[in-house]
């Protein structure tokens, strides 16, 4: 990335960082509970955690006993994860602000390196697979957590669905190129990215992801503060048809719960593991 960019990117994450500290953090760390069991993480290991948000992913290992270091590029996601760590009395957890494609650390530190749908939104995807690579020790374990077939991904169809009650020639994302949280979306190509950083042994596992909704306000919150792409989504809605796009998010919502006050969405997640 160019300065401006990486500044754009800061920027972007840094203005969402609290909303997804509050909505979407908390929903993902059944699933780095997951990945950490595929990566064999026990007591005492040193672990990475690169583009850790607020520490879905850093938070589990550190409650599992790890030595962690949590790296973001965001300055306000590197706060909420100290606050994070202080409140629960993690105190081998430390968290820096450093960028995934250059990470300022010594090769053959850390026992497993891991990111949890963080390299999947890089630029430059290989360069960051190749620096988790360099800076775990040989015969230590990397782990990437990524999405798999967006079209089964269930809160990304209610969320198309929502705006195109409001927009109803809205087609989602511009396609061509495709959306770069798509890059790895395919096992073989996930398999071959980890394998050109020099991973060998490597296994991708696909689980399916129980997300739980209250209502279509929960849904929205958690969707503007999953990802930058949403509030650029959603940032030509009028009042008016932010307020149509939120009752057809609500309605199906309801719909899900069907009168258990809860709606439970899936979505298929790759968890790649391989070995230095």
């Amino acid at each position: 990335m160019t300065t401006q960019e990486q500044e754009q990117t800061r920027a972007a994450w840094d203005t969402i960082a609290a909303g997804y500290d509050q909505f979407v953090t908390p929903s993902h760390m059944w699933l780095a509970n997951e990945a950490l069991r595929l990566a064999g993480l026990r007591p005492g290991m040193r672990f990475l955690d690169v583009a850790a948000g607020s520490g879905a992913l850093g938070i589990p290992a550190a409650r599992l006993g790890a030595e962690v270091l949590a790296a973001d590029l965001s300055p306000i996601m590197v706060e909420r994860l100290e606050a994070r760590a202080r409140q629960e009395g993690l105190s081998k957890l430390e968290a820096r602000v450093m960028d995934g494609h250059a990470l300022e650390l010594e090769d053959d530190t850390f026992d497993i390196s891991g990111s949890q749908f963080g390299v999947m939104l890089f630029p430059d995807l290989p360069l960051a697979l190749r620096e988790m690579a360099r800076v775990t020790k040989p015969g230590g374990k990397v782990v990437v957590v990524t999405f798999g077939n967006p079209m089964e991904i269930e809160f990304f169809g209610f969320f198309i669905g929502a705006i195109q009650a409001a927009v109803p020639g809205f087609t989602g994302p511009p396609m061509d190129p495709p959306p770069i949280a798509s890059q790895i979306v395919d096992p073989e190509v996930f398999r071959s990215q980890m394998a050109r950083a020099g991973l060998k042994d490597i296994k991708i596992d696909t689980v399916t992801e129980k997300l739980e909704f209250k209502s279509g306000k929960h849904l929205w919150d958690w969707l503007l503060g999953s990802n930058p792409l949403a509030t650029m989504m959603t940032a030509d809605l009028s009042k008016e048809q932010v307020g149509v796009v939120q009752d057809a998010m609500e309605k199906m919502i309801r719909e899900r719960a069907a009168g258990s006050g809860t709606a439970v969405l899936t979505n298929p997640i790759h968890i790649g593991v391989g070995t230095k």
